[in-house]
C-alpha cells in the first residue's frame, strides 16, 4: 500500500495542469513493482537498447499530450483495487526521467490517492530526479544494464556512469531499489560483468532484490511493424544453466535474486 509521509507536496492547482506525453497505460501484476500496478508508459528515451521491448516509445512524438490531473482521474477509478493488492502507480516508458516534471506531478497525484509509487528507469537521466520527485517516489526499479563501460555502450549506446551515480544517490537518501539486469547470451553474460553489477548492488545497502530478466524476442514484431532492424534477431534466450549461474552470482554477493 502507499507509504504515508508528511513531505510538503505541490497543491493540486499546480500539479494537475502539468502536461506530458503519454504513449499508453496498462494494469500489470508482479512485474512493475509490488502488487497490481497502473503503469504509465511515457514517451521519449535517450537510449537505444539492443533488446528494447518498447521501440514505439523512443520518441516524444510517439506519445499523446495529457495532463497529469486527467491521468490521475483515470488512476482513481482503479485506486481501491490497487490498494487491496498492495500495488500502486509505476512510471515507465520510454524513460520517465525524460519528463521529470510530469513524473513528479503524476506521483504527487498518486500520493494524494494514498498509492505506492515506483519509478522504472535506466538511471541515465538520474540528475533530473530532483528532491521533489524523490520525495514522492517509494521505490526505484533501476536497470543496471551492464557493468563494463564498453559493454554498456554496446548494449545501449550510452554511458553507465550516470546510472551508477544515481544509484549511489538513492542509497544515500535511503530510497528502496529493485535492480533489474537483462541477461543476454553473448552480450551481458560475461562472469566479470555480472560480478561487477552484483558487487556494486550489494555495496549500496538499499537494494531489496535483483530481478535477472532473461532475454527474449517477443518484441521483434514491433520492430518489423516500425521498419526498424531488430539487432538481436539471431540471439537465443539464455538456457536454464546460464540463468542459474547468473542468479547464483547475485545470491553469492548477499542479494535476493529472482
Amino acid at each position: 500500500m502507499g507509504t504515508p509521509d508528511r513531505t510538503p507536496r505541490l497543491p493540486p492547482q499546480l500539479w494537475r495542469p502539468v502536461r506530458g506525453r503519454l504513449h499508453s497505460w496498462d494494469i500489470s501484476t508482479g512485474v512493475d513493482g509490488p502488487g497490481s500496478r497502473f503503469v504509465a508508459f511515457l514517451a521519449g528515451c535517450p537510449l537505444r537498447c539492443r533488446y528494447c521491448q518498447n521501440p514505439e516509445t523512443w520518441r516524444m512524438g510517439d506519445g499523446r499530450p495529457v495532463k497529469a490531473g486527467d491521468l490521475i482521474d483515470r488512476v482513481a477509478t482503479f485506486a481501491t483495487f490497487l490498494k487491496v493488492t498492495g500495488g500502486g502507480v509505476t512510471a515507465s516508458g520510454g524513460e520517465p526521467l525524460w519528463q521529470p516534471e510530469f513524473t513528479t506531478a503524476l506521483f504527487t497525484g498518486a500520493k494524494e490517492l494514498g498509492l505506492h509509487t515506483a519509478l522504472d528507469t535506466s538511471g541515465v537521466l538520474g540528475v533530473r530526479a530532483d528532491e521533489r520527485l524523490l520525495a514522492v517516489t517509494d521505490l526505484v526499479l533501476l536497470d543496471i544494464k551492464s557493468w563494463h563501460p564498453a559493454t554498456y555502450r554496446r548494449v545501449t549506446g550510452g554511458q553507465v556512469a550516470p546510472t551508477l551515480a544515481f544509484a549511489r544517490r538513492l542509497a544515500d537518501r535511503g530510497v528502496p531499489v529493485w535492480v533489474r539486469f537483462v541477461l543476454v547470451p553473448g552480450l551481458t553474460d560475461e562472469e566479470s560483468n555480472v560480478a561487477g553489477v552484483a558487487g556494486f548492488a550489494a555495496s549500496l545497502g538499499n537494494v531489496e532484490r535483483v530481478d535477472v530478466l532473461p532475454f527474449h524476442r517477443l518484441g521483434a514484431a514491433k520492430y518489423l511493424r516500425l521498419g526498424i532492424p531488430y539487432p538481436l534477431r539471431d540471439t537465443e534466450p539464455p538456457d536454464p544453466a546460464l540463468l542459474d549461474r547468473v542468479r547464483g552470482q547475485f545470491t553469492a554477493a548477499g542479494l535476493t535474486a529472482y
